[in-house]
């Protein structure tokens, strides 16, 4: 594997360089904290036009953590780290870590994963998918530094990362990937590969039947999630998480547990027409709630 970056003895080592595929939100929330945490970010996105728009979306980001003093350097300096490519194949032959971050699909990740791994023959492969199968992904890879590095959204706000392991993952692999989420200062759990893992397995599920309720007018999406901060603690009400989400993810995975687990996750009407509709949450404006 790669050296690691050199740290001040008060700062745990974070990987030298780190790729990370797709722009989008969680894209740019993982290269922010790598950036944050002293690595040097290479973000990989389809094309020019799209890395410029996911190296906005890192600058918003990092704006927004200067201004409430959540940044070790200023802004300015962390994106100093940060360069762009519109080729797989041009990533930094020692990267050290590759996580990619674009949209749920299997076939997909697996190519992106592919030719990362041909490019970057030292970098552990990791893949921010919230359901998909690490097993599946690693078919046909050197699956022995092929994980799940799960991050929730905003990135750079929430504490968890969820490392999914599967049969072939190698030990030192899997203490590598856990000791530079910990260097981020992200609490990390470890899961078996299994459908919907741990996370998204319980989020969907409580979700699914949050809908249900709003489908059979049990209560309005408000009273909902007020019953679910107030009376379980939790920090948002699964419809506004859902919104925050987006319907359209939420449905993906949703279906794919369906196939995987059974009926208990198959999505209800009300989700399929909201998404058909084009009211996906936040990103579209109009969810449960309005944004």
């Amino acid at each position: 594997m790669s050296e690691l970056a050199s740290e001040p003895s008060t700062q745990p080592a974070v990987p030298r360089i780190v790729a990370v595929v797709g722009g989008g939100t969680m894209g740019a929330g993982i290269v922010h904290i790598f950036l944050n945490a002293g690595s040097r970010v290479v973000l990989a996105e389809a094309d020019a036009e799209r890395a410029a728009t996911g190296v906005r979306n890192v600058e918003a980001s990092l704006r927004k953590a200067e201004e409430r003093g959540k940044l070790a350097q200023s802004a300015d300096a962390l994106l100093a780290n940060l360069s762009t490519v519109d080729k797989l194949t041009d990533l930094p032959p020692d990267t050290a870590l590759a996580v990619e971050a674009v949209p749920e699909n299997l076939d997909l990740k697996r190519a992106v994963l592919g030719q990362i791994a041909d490019t970057c023959p030292e970098a552990v492969l990791a893949s921010n998918t919230s359901s998909l199968s690490i097993t599946e992904l690693a078919a046909g890879l050197p699956g022995d530094r092929v994980i799940g590095m799960h991050f929730f959204n905003p990135v750079p706000v929430q504490a968890l990362v969820e490392l999914v392991h599967h049969a072939g993952v190698s030990t030192d692999v899997a203490a590598r990937v856990r000791a530079w989420a910990e260097a981020l200062g992200k609490t990390v759990i470890e899961v078996r590969d299994a459908p919907g893992f741990a996370t998204s397995r319980l989020g969907v599920a409580v979700g699914l039947e949050a809908i249900r309720m709003v489908e059979e007018g049990v209560a309005s999406p408000e009273d909902i999630d007020t019953g679910m901060r107030l009376g379980y603690g939790w920090p948002m009400g699964p419809l506004r998480l859902t919104d925050l989400v987006g319907l359209d993810v939420r449905l993906s995975i949703a279906e794919h547990l369906a196939r995987e687990l059974g009926d208990r996750f198959t999505p209800p009407q009300l989700m399929r027409d909201m998404v058909a509709r084009g009211e996906l949450g936040r990103k579209t404006g109009r969810g449960f709630f309005t944004w």
